[in-house]
């Protein structure tokens, strides 16, 4: 899996390697990983800092002018009431939190703001931008930008009273309302990359979960066909026995051949890397159902299909003819697959169909619902239809060449690139 910062356990890049030859390429070796914190820490730890850096302003300003110990002290308590009311502002459920809740912390926040200009006069007026800020953060856009203005503005007034000159007023207008600013924007900044972060953790699992359907789909359509002709031929073998032991020994060379052929199936699912040919499976497919005694009607004509298409239509055409021998007493099977232009069709189609047949097991599989999974991944449908009682045909059409951006191996590649 992959750490907070994104990369893998292990990269190099990271927590630094020697090459064979005795040197380190990585310099900062295992250290880096003591001084990196995740993004949504480190943006918090940031708005924590620029907070502290506006009040350690105020407190030197205030140091600076003649005032007791005790007043010192009063406007250490209020910086300090300041700082943590605009901690909870800053925070993103604040903004969620009852408007009552809201009012009344804002309410404590404007009275820590106003109150001490009584008695520090300007020397205090740099603490109204934590207010605008916290203004921004949880009131609704109509009522918030007015009110940071007005609380802007408000920060003329000590000056003025004082007698400064004007550009103190105006520097200190100004001082308010970017003070607000830079509250506001980086509030929302770390709130942006923990929203950010979460929504990454969130893919990676998504990702992760898609990989495991895929190779549930994988192994259901590889072993569930499989296992299905095993059990086919070992029957006929049975009954071959007795009367034709040399017919009974080529079907148990096949068998071994399908055996062997699933167990590179299914490792080659674990591995990703399998791909199946829509000719090749017919062809096998064609085989298996004559050996059933069961006669097949075919019209094969395709060109030039993508390999993505190409493995879908193959697992279709496999798990068609899997339920045909495993749901039905099938004599006759007509197989279709033709390309016309950009399209590929693909039909199977069989009689001696159970209608009473209903599978109520809760493992009874989930075959189509792979099938439309598959298809809908490159552009392609599913259908299935009853001509008559004991008939039933089943169609997949899909692009011979599906559009570049179809998400199909998007997660298996995120996985393959991003989880261990």
């Amino acid at each position: 899996m992959r750490r907070g910062d994104g990369r893998p356990r292990g990269d190099s890049r990271t927590t630094g390697h020697a090459d064979p030859e005795g040197g380190d390429e990585s310099a900062p070796g295992p250290r880096a990983d003591l001084l990196y914190l995740p993004a949504p820490r480190l943006a918090r730890i940031i708005l924590v800092v620029v907070l502290l850096g506006y009040l350690s302003v105020t407190a030197l300003n205030l140091a600076s002018a003649p005032h007791t110990r005790l007043s010192l002290a009063m406007s250490f308590v209020c910086q300090t009431g300041v700082f943590l009311l605009q901690i909870g502002h800053s925070r993103a459920r604040a903004r969620h939190a009852p408007l009552g809740r809201r009012c009344a912390t804002l309410g404590c926040q404007a009275a820590l703001t106003y109150v001490p200009l009584v008695f520090f006069q300007s020397q205090w007026g740099s603490m109204g931008g934590f207010l605008a800020g916290s203004l921004l953060l949880l009131l609704p856009p109509r009522w918030a930008w007015p009110a940071y203005g007005l609380v802007g503005a408000t920060m003329a007034l000590p000056p003025l009273l004082e007698g400064l000159p004007l550009r103190d007023a105006f520097y200190l207008v100004q001082s308010t309302l970017l003070t607000g600013l830079v509250v506001y924007g980086l509030s929302r900044l770390a709130e942006l990359v923990k929203a950010l972060h979460d929504t990454r953790v969130e893919l990676t699992r998504m990702a992760v979960t898609q990989e495991r359907l895929r190779f549930a789909r994988d192994l259901h359509d590889l072993l569930g066909h499989s296992l299905s002709v095993i059990t086919l031929k070992s029957e006929l073998i049975h009954r071959l026995v007795p009367s034709h032991p040399e017919r009974a020994m080529e079907e148990v060379g096949e068998v071994l051949a399908v055996s062997r052929k699933s167990l590179a199936d299914v490792r080659s699912v674990a591995a990703g890397l399998r791909g199946m040919s829509l000719e090749q499976e017919l062809s096998s497919a064609e085989s298996l159902l004559r050996s059933a005694d069961v006669t097949v009607h075919t019209d094969i004509r395709l060109g030039e299909i993508a390999p993505q298409v190409d493995t879908v239509l193959a697992a279709v055409a496999r798990e068609a003819v899997t339920n045909l021998l495993r749901h039905s007493r099938a004599a006759v099977c007509a197989i279709t697959a033709v390309q016309e232009a950009d399209v590929v069709r693909l039909s199977i189609s069989n009689d001696g169909v159970d209608p009473a047949y209903r599978n109520v097991s809760p493992h009874s599989g989930s075959g189509l619902g792979n099938l439309e999974t598959r298809l809908r991944a490159v552009s392609g449908r599913l259908s299935v239809s009853r001509a008559g009682e004991e008939t039933f045909a089943l169609t997949a059409e899909a692009p011979a060449q599906p559009p570049r951006d179809v998400p199909g191996p998007l997660a298996e590649a995120y996985v393959r690139d991003h989880v261990a």
